[in-house]
């Protein structure tokens, strides 16, 4: 597994990349088969550092966690136990997507952009432009799944929604988390 392993505004030590490779190899090899690679990014956030993980598997599908606390050794372990927790969860699920899947995850390309929020306070203010001013753009890329894995997918990345191609109909689909926790799905007609 290929490690990425860096620090937002602050030094990452030789002893915590080797710390780091030998929790997650250990954690997600146990539940997942042929992890394929791994980005930690640690930050500080006031008096606690954060700890961001997220592992590509070669079926395509991402996991990802996040965890703070007040040393950087502690933040990893519990964001390590969090990706392991995920993949115990999903275990079965991950093989059973694998043995059903001949080839990985297909993707397609995709833009996303994110637009500049509103500067002023009160909502009483009239825009100037109804014209978005757009602050970045950059690459994405939109998988082809069944419903139920582009659910699964977007449960194991923590994402609020996901957008997919629906292999059963080769359409845009889009699956999201309801504020009554259940899950929605989306599904454009023609």
């Amino acid at each position: 597994m290929r490690y990425k392993i860096s620090g937002r505004q602050i030094e990452i030590g030789n002893a915590l990349q080797v710390h780091v490779q030998d929790g997650l190899g250990a954690a997600v090899e146990k539940y997942a088969e042929r992890p394929t690679d791994a980005n930690v990014v640690f930050s500080k956030s006031g008096h606690e550092f954060v700890c961001e993980a997220s592992v590509h598997l070669s079926t395509g599908l991402t996991a990802s966690a996040k965890a703070a606390a007040t040393e950087i050794y502690a933040a990893f372990d519990a964001c390590c136990d969090k990706m392991e927790k995920q993949l115990r969860r999903y275990k079965r699920r991950l093989k059973d997507h694998h043995k059903e899947r001949a080839q990985p995850v297909e993707t397609s390309g995709g833009s996303t952009y994110i637009l500049a929020g509103s500067e002023t306070g009160s909502e009483d203010d009239e825009p100037e432009s109804l014209q978005p001013i757009i602050v970045a753009e950059m690459e994405t890329s939109i998988p082809s799944l069944s419903v139920g894995e582009a659910v699964m997918q977007m449960e194991l990345a923590g994402a609020p929604l996901l957008v997919f191609r629906n292999e059963g109909q080769n359409r845009v689909n889009v699956v999201y988390r309801r504020e009554d926790g259940n899950v929605g799905w989306i599904d454009p007609s023609n």
